[in-house]
């Protein structure tokens, strides 16, 4: 299997290469040569499967032995998921008649990224390895660079912590995470991890990422590397937990008319989806798209026009999600690759880049709508669901969750009764305790201590912290950090 970028050039890319390069040259994403089948009796064989063993299976169809044996394989998903706190490390939680809930922060920081972000560090480690033991002379290092809006950069830290021959830099808006993300992020003091807090929004955190990757001497000078869903390695890791729903839901309840809802900012989580169902896994429903305020997928499968501004002339929105306070979505350029001349896609990009908005062929959106549907769900919406599902179900969820949960009850109007909703839960409650407890706050059961922070949150507030604070979204300010600090 060999990987090329979404806006062309002559080079296919190992999977080894496409992990340690992240985002290419040209500023195009990787995305694989083909989508492989599934095998023939993959029902049957795959029906028991662990997580760790559909791990395997799926990851194996895009890595060829000659890279990472089998074996190998196994021995990196073991150890990437072996610190998960529940045995089916994504499970599935029925909510009510055919909705259910795919909890997936059971990892160590508690969010979806931990699935894909274990994976990657291991991959980072295991492929620098191999690479110096055959070394002549001197080391291969990785500086990795990344932007947050809050679950990526502890995740990231989590997975690379302590790691050999790798320094990680996190950039975040600051005053914009969440405080419990904020602290798991800084409160990690290992030598190799520098968190950058940057007086901006996220977008201006990505566009400096993306610039750092497009200076070939930056680049060339640092070896960087890629943690943000822009590494082809974040969306293979998530399309396992599709699969693992897509199981478990056949010993309640046999159907494929399956409809995944994913609460999403970069749409890195649910193109995950999307190409768990090119590869053949049955979803009869489309793909459904939850947005909050910060509507540009919405507003794109509405008008055909992916722009940053919506009419109102705000640029981001701060809401009670923020994790998916995002002006631009940067995996969406490989959906709308599929299918398309890497030039016509690199036109689009530039034009977006040039005038802040594209508008595609009706063509081209009448195929987005075939697979995906997309809701707007603004912030009183998302208390209200918080408060619902406490008091019909005893439920806690996080507002990102609420999201979900809110695009799916309309979504389900437009359904077959028949449809079966799964809703992807990207983070657990506690990790945004000013959303819960306003939500919540006119509810007497409720107590947030006993109902929802875990005992690993516990004093977190009050760590030492290490965060090198930069005035302003530039990249030559970022530049001076990384120099100042990389191993």
């Amino acid at each position: 299997m060999k990987y090329f970028s979404t806006r062309g050039a002559d080079q296919e890319l190992s999977f080894e290469e496409t992990v340690l390069t992240g985002l290419a040259p040209n500023g195009g994403l990787y995305i694989p040569a083909s989508i492989p089948a599934l095998p023939s009796n993959w029902r049957a064989d795959w029906k028991d499967y662990t997580f760790v063993d559909l791990s395997v299976a799926v990851l194996s169809l895009y890595i060829s032995r000659d890279e990472i044996s089998l074996d190998e394989l196994r021995a990196l998903v073991e150890k990437s998921y072996k610190g998960f706190r529940h045995p089916d490390v994504t499970p599935l939680r029925p909510l009510a008649e055919r909705r259910y809930v795919l909890e997936l922060w059971h990892g160590p920081t508690w969010a979806f990224k931990d699935v894909a972000l274990q994976l990657l560090g291991n991959l980072f480690e295991f492929f620098l390895k191999r690479r110096n033991d055959v070394r002549g002379e001197g080391v291969e290092r990785l500086t990795v660079v990344g932007a947050t809006s809050g679950d990526t950069g502890s995740a990231a830290i989590y997975g690379l912590r302590n790691k050999a021959n790798v320094s990680i830099f996190i950039l975040h808006p600051k005053g914009r995470v969440s405080p419990v993300q904020e602290a798991q992020m800084t409160t990690v003091t290992d030598a190799n991890v520098h968190n950058i807090a940057v007086k901006g929004t996220f977008d201006d955190c990505q566009d400096i990422v993306k610039a750092l990757f497009s200076d070939r001497a930056f680049n060339a000078k640092h070896r960087l590397g890629a943690v943000n869903s822009i590494n082809w390695a974040r969306i293979l890791a998530q399309t396992v937990y599709y699969f693992l729903a897509y199981f478990h839901v056949q010993r309640h309840l046999p159907t494929e008319d399956l409809q995944f809802v994913v609460p999403t900012g970069n749409f890195g989580d649910i193109l995950a989806g999307y190409y768990a169902r090119r590869m053949g896994l049955p979803m009869h429903a489309k793909l459904g798209v939850a947005t909050n305020a910060n509507d540009i997928l919405a507003r794109f499968w509405r008008t055909g026009r992916y722009e940053k501004e919506d009419g109102e002339g705000e640029g981001v929105k701060e809401t009670l999600s923020p994790a998916m306070d995002i002006l631009v979505s940067s995996n969406f350029e490989r959906l709308l690759w599929e299918g398309r001349a890497c030039a016509v896609v690199d036109g689009w990009m530039g034009k977006m880049k040039a005038d802040g908005r594209v508008e595609v062929p009706v063509g081209v959106l009448e195929a987005a709508r075939r697979d995906f549907c997309a809701e707007r769900v603004g912030d009183d919406e998302t208390l209200a669901t918080i408060k619902k599902h406490f008091l019909e179900d005893g439920y806690v969820v996080d507002p990102h969750t609420a999201v979900g949960l809110t695009a799916a009850e309309r979504m389900a109007a437009h359904n077959p009764e028949t449809t079966t909703q799964i809703i992807l839960s990207t983070a657990h409650p506690a990790k945004f305790s000013e959303a819960v407890s306003l939500a919540l706050r006119d509810s007497p059961a409720f107590d947030f201590e006993s109902d929802v922070m875990p005992e690993e949150f516990k004093g977190l507030l009050q760590k030492e912290r290490r965060v090198i604070d930069v005035e302003g979204p530039e990249v030559g300010l970022v530049k001076e950090v990384i120099e100042r600090f990389v191993v």
